[in-house]
């Protein structure tokens, strides 16, 4: 299968916030009922009660298309299909100790256990050099994210990164928070 990781504009947005509501619904398997991550009365994966439609939702996320000098929204493909989406940003977006932060990354259902993923990440990583964050939860529901976040962080540093787990900042609790510079590693 071939892979391709794109950086997207306005006009491919849609794409992304198409698959937007499966990653939301991903996440809530993650977190059991915790009011960020289960639907709302509207059943709209948002807290607050103003998000009542798909199109509510979609609004929020044009913040990614709106500073492309620092928050990048890609499109995974494979084959030619949208297979996912990644969104990495840069300060003022995140923590200004790093360079750059995976803020969302998800790959949908029927491309998992293929190695897809970890081959989208690494193409990621490759198209900016600096010193990189990501996280993800910490829960026993989340053992394969962490499992992924590890064996990929791992395999593309070849083992020279930090991992902790650490509060971020986020209302949901402590994370498991990977670092890593790519400012040496060669392809």
């Amino acid at each position: 299968m071939n892979i391709q990781v794109e950086l997207t504009d306005q006009k491919q947005a849609y794409i992304i916030k198409n698959m937007y509501p499966l990653y939301l619904h991903d996440l809530s398997g993650h977190y059991g009922l915790q009011e960020e991550h289960r639907p709302n009365e509207h059943g709209i994966f948002e807290v607050g009660s103003e998000y009542r439609t798909l199109q509510d939702q979609y609004d929020v996320q044009n913040i990614w298309w709106g500073d492309p000098e620092h928050l990048y929204p890609f499109l995974i493909k494979v084959s030619g299909m949208p297979a996912g989406f990644a969104f990495v940003a840069t300060p003022p977006y995140c923590r200004q100790d790093i360079d750059y932060f995976m803020h969302e990354f998800f790959l949908l259902q029927p491309f998992r256990g293929l190695g897809l993923a970890e081959q989208a990440a690494a193409a990621i990583f490759e198209r900016f050099r600096g010193k990189w964050a990501l996280f993800t939860n910490v829960a026993e529901k989340n053992k394969v994210g962490q499992h992924f976040w590890r064996k990929t962080v791992s395999n593309y540093t070849r083992g020279v990164y930090e991992e902790i787990t650490a509060e971020t900042g986020c209302e949901d609790g402590p994370k498991l928070v990977f670092q890593f510079s790519n400012h040496a590693v060669e392809s």
